[in-house]
């Protein structure tokens, strides 16, 4: 990726405490509103499936992928022959 032309605003880049994200999601009027995540800025949404803690920061992230693939294997129990 080439350098931009124009600075990120800091805002974009600084990420959030969990303190901070749990009193932005309190201001929502509609508490039981589902919680989703996007990479490309709403174009695609997933669900959260997990909250980790993992190298000291909060990770959200979604387990579809992994259930839609090495988890079939796991649940078939690996017991192709070949």
């Amino acid at each position: 990726m080439t350098e931009p032309k124009h600075p990120l605003p800091d805002w974009v880049t600084r990420g959030k405490t969990i303190k901070g994200l749990i009193e932005e999601l309190r201001s929502f009027e509609n508490q039981d509103a589902e919680v989703r995540v996007s990479l490309d800025y709403g174009e695609t949404t997933h669900c959260i499936s997990i909250v980790e803690n993992s190298d000291g920061c909060c990770v959200l992230a979604n387990a579809e992928a992994y259930h839609l693939t090495e988890w079939q294997d796991v649940m078939d129990g690996d017991d192709e022959t070949e």
